[in-house]
């Protein structure tokens, strides 16, 4: 190579280093993220936040100067609540926009929708919200609760004397995946505490049910039999407005029939007169109310971004953060956005709870977080009545299904399996 010629390529050598410095890149250079959130439809009220924590998250990336020498670009669809949508949306997002990572999914059916599409195409997704467990992907990292991190514990704690001793049981689902599934869990723990099914009144209704009058009505004549009653709530989105506000019409105090809620936060409060909800429950692993440093600097963040103070945060957007964060830590240790170079190095990967302790992402694509019970407030956040003394690993597979009582999840590297028996020792 002639001088001339070896001048003119150091030339362009150091002007690539001087644009990757200042994060000037092309669009196509870009490490791409994909969110695949619903911001129109029934579930437009609990995923919209989602799709903006993503996108905060990226800017604050990208203000610290990218990933591995890139400017970081999200990529946002709408799939609209429509569940097969969001399969299409899915593959659009990695065959078309070439994302490196999707952030997405709110319902367990429009997981399921997605699942064989990151499958196929050996995408990964980070699902951020508590689900019915009974699924292992390695395609797949679920950052919310499994049902031993929130659904067995809530129960629990309501048959406790300090949660008020309920022998009677009223399981309130929308009907789909996730409720039936969760409820077949918990029915199953009930038999094993003693609770027979004359004890358990179950019900389902449509995505954006709105009449609850005769539910309510009937959920009260249940317990109307001396025995302390509780409702736990797997209803999702819009329709949980109209079934609180009848509880409140038709005079139902958290003191008398208490519900704990397990798709409830402070989002979805946000706007409602929460006087007659005062007392009822939920149960995350996360509430803004908790006083830790880290989640006062995660809210100070998040308004300073949203730029509305009226904005909150709660337990899906905390799952988001932490498994950014994660996949941050990963690509960074792996030295690529690669798939199977970010899926191994995901093991292990450590990041502060915002309610306290380390969140831990184990080999079975689980977080083990601290689960927390809290009350709602006249101001619509929720005051913490109970948490586990410290974090709980997620299961995949629940010990209350016999056929699944078997089961483990166990991605290391180069043994695989998402549902194999155990190992006997």
């Amino acid at each position: 190579m002639s001088k001339a010629l070896r001048t003119i390529a150091a030339a362009g050598i150091l002007a690539s280093a001087a644009l990757m410095a200042s994060g000037a890149l092309a669009a196509g250079d870009a490490i791409k993220v994909g969110v695949l959130h619903s911001l129109s439809g029934t579930m437009a009220i609990s995923e919209t936040t989602l799709k903006d924590t993503v996108l905060m998250m990226v800017d604050d990336l990208n203000k610290k100067g990218g990933l591995l020498g890139k400017k970081v670009e999200a990529v946002v669809v709408d799939p609209a609540s429509n569940w097969p949508l969001f399969a299409e949306k899915a593959r659009e997002l990695i065959e078309k926009h070439k994302v490196d990572v999707i952030f997405g999914n709110w319902t367990s059916v429009s997981r399921k929708s997605v699942l064989p599409v990151v499958e196929e195409l050996n995408g990964l997704l980070f699902y951020p919200v508590q689900y019915e467990g009974e699924e292992s992907s390695r395609n797949v990292f679920y950052t919310g609760a499994a049902p031993n991190q929130q659904a067995i514990p809530a129960v629990e704690y309501l048959m406790s004397e300090e949660g008020g001793g309920a022998k009677r049981w009223v399981l309130l689902g929308t009907d789909y995946v996730y409720p039936r599934t969760t409820n077949k869990i918990l029915r199953a723990f009930l038999h094993s505490k003693g609770v027979k099914d004359s004890d358990i009144m179950e019900n389902y209704t449509p995505f954006g049910h709105s009449d609850w009058q005769t539910i309510v009505a009937n959920v009260k004549k249940f317990a109307s039999s001396g025995k302390k009653t509780a409702v736990v709530s797997t209803i999702n989105g819009d329709a949980n407005v109209p079934f609180y506000k009848e509880l409140g019409n038709q005079g139902i105090k958290a003191e008398d029939i208490p519900v704990i809620a397990f798709s409830v936060g402070e989002e979805e409060l946000a706007g409602l007169d929460t006087t007659p909800l005062v007392g009822h429950l939920a149960a995350w692993n996360y509430f803004m109310s908790v006083d830790t440093p880290e989640n006062s600097a995660f809210i100070d963040q998040w308004l300073a971004f949203i730029k509305d103070k009226k904005r909150v945060s709660n337990d899906p957007m905390e799952a988001h953060y932490i498994g950014f964060n994660m996949w941050v830590q990963a690509v960074k240790q792996a030295g690529a956005t690669d798939v199977n170079a970010v899926r191994q190095a995901m093991y292990g990967q450590k990041f502060k709870n915002l309610t306290g302790g380390m969140a831990v992402m184990n080999t079975n694509h689980h977080l083990s977080k601290p689960v927390l019970i809290g009350e709602i407030q006249d101001d619509g956040q929720f005051e913490t009545v109970w948490r586990t003394d410290g974090v709980v690993k997620g299961d995949a597979w629940s010990d209350f299904i016999p056929a699944s009582a078997k089961l483990t999840a166990d991605w290391t590297y180069p043994w695989v399996c998402g549902n194999c028996e155990k190992p006997k020792y």
